[in-house]
């Protein structure tokens, strides 16, 4: 992989669980040529006491792509990456953001915040034994803690052990009180914190994450001076809306191909997967988002939702589900 990954990641599209998983970037990656992809949330311990190797599992195309790994264990997190390193991605990301129930028993994720010199070992180990690069993302802070004293010496404390790009969802996490799901959206966002935190750390490469659903959103952040924005559910559920133009607008490159053509792009992979003893239904489930806000569009997801889960559906269900949309072909 010869890209730029700093250039790659003035776009991203965040890790999500459940979401973005190899058929997902697959997808995304026909519509941007240009975005940093990254995967779900892989945890160390999987990988390394668990031998989940498959979970490391993606095609060439997806490039440039990164792993993220959720861990507390400095030793663990090494050799995670060294296997993350060896299996080509191009960055390996420490969580130090997500809020889940399952995250903080395991002392990961956001509650990690509150231990800036345990993350600084991690990213130690990891950066030991890994030739991709390592990043860190995280939150404005957890709790009762106050992001504008805790971020900055968060931030101060990670870099001096050799991070220099990180990505801030900018909001707290509430850890008590709040599900996952809504620390998605009730913790206020904090977007001025991230650009003053850039403003004292210029040498760092910054990308902000939270709340940001369009490119209209996303652009004065770079024009700002920030480095990089990610962007979550919105790329999930409106992908072409966001990626279909980010290869012009961010990167100066070309627009997307047409929606019709990147689900053309799509069949020679669907049948590999079918080939391979996968479900149709484990792949277009990502794509239902495709033609939002177009003509047609519930007629496509309908007939997806309705069809594609069935044992013997096949490329087919897609170019049927195609002609729910006026003037595709």
């Amino acid at each position: 992989m010869d890209k730029d990954i700093s250039r790659s990641a003035r776009l991203s599209v965040a890790p999500m669980m459940d979401w973005t998983d190899r058929h997902c970037r697959y997808f995304h990656r026909l519509i941007s040529g240009e975005t940093l992809l990254y995967t779900e949330m892989v945890t160390a311990p999987a990988l390394v006491r668990g031998g989940a190797l498959h979970l490391l599992d993606y095609s060439p195309e997806e490039h440039p792509v990164a792993l993220q790994l959720g861990g507390s264990d400095p030793a663990e997190l090494r050799q995670a990456a060294r296997m993350g390193a060896e299996a080509g991605y191009d960055e390996v990301n420490l969580n130090v953001g997500c809020p889940s129930d399952r995250v903080q028993s395991g002392c990961f994720g956001a509650i990690l915040m509150t231990r800036p010199e345990l993350v600084a070992d991690c990213v130690s180990h990891m950066q030991a034994e890994c030739s991709a690069e390592v990043t860190v993302k995280c939150r404005i802070g957890v709790d009762e803690q106050i992001p504008e004293e805790v971020l900055p010496a968060f931030i101060e404390t990670v870099a001096a052990a050799g991070v220099t790009r990180f990505t801030i969802h900018a909001r707290k996490a509430w850890l008590e009180g709040l599900s996952p799901k809504e620390n998605r959206d009730i913790p206020p966002l904090d977007y001025p914190l991230v650009h003053k935190v850039k403003a004292a750390y210029p040498h760092l490469h910054l990308s902000i994450n939270g709340g940001i659903a369009t490119l209209d959103e996303a652009m004065p952040h770079l024009e700002q001076g920030l480095d990089g924005v990610m962007i979550g559910r919105a790329a999930y559920h409106q992908p072409y809306d966001i990626l279909g133009t980010a290869d012009q607008r961010v990167y100066g490159g070309a627009p997307a191909p047409t929606r019709a053509i990147i689900v053309e792009q799509m069949l020679p992979y669907i049948e590999a997967h079918l080939t391979n003893g996968g479900k149709l239904n484990q792949i277009t489930r990502h794509m239902l988002g495709l033609f939002a806000g177009q003509p047609g569009a519930r007629q496509w997801r309908r007939y997806l939702s309705e069809n594609a889960h069935v044992s013997d559906a096949g490329p087919e269900t897609l170019i049927e589900a195609l002609k729910r949309i006026p003037d595709a072909a």
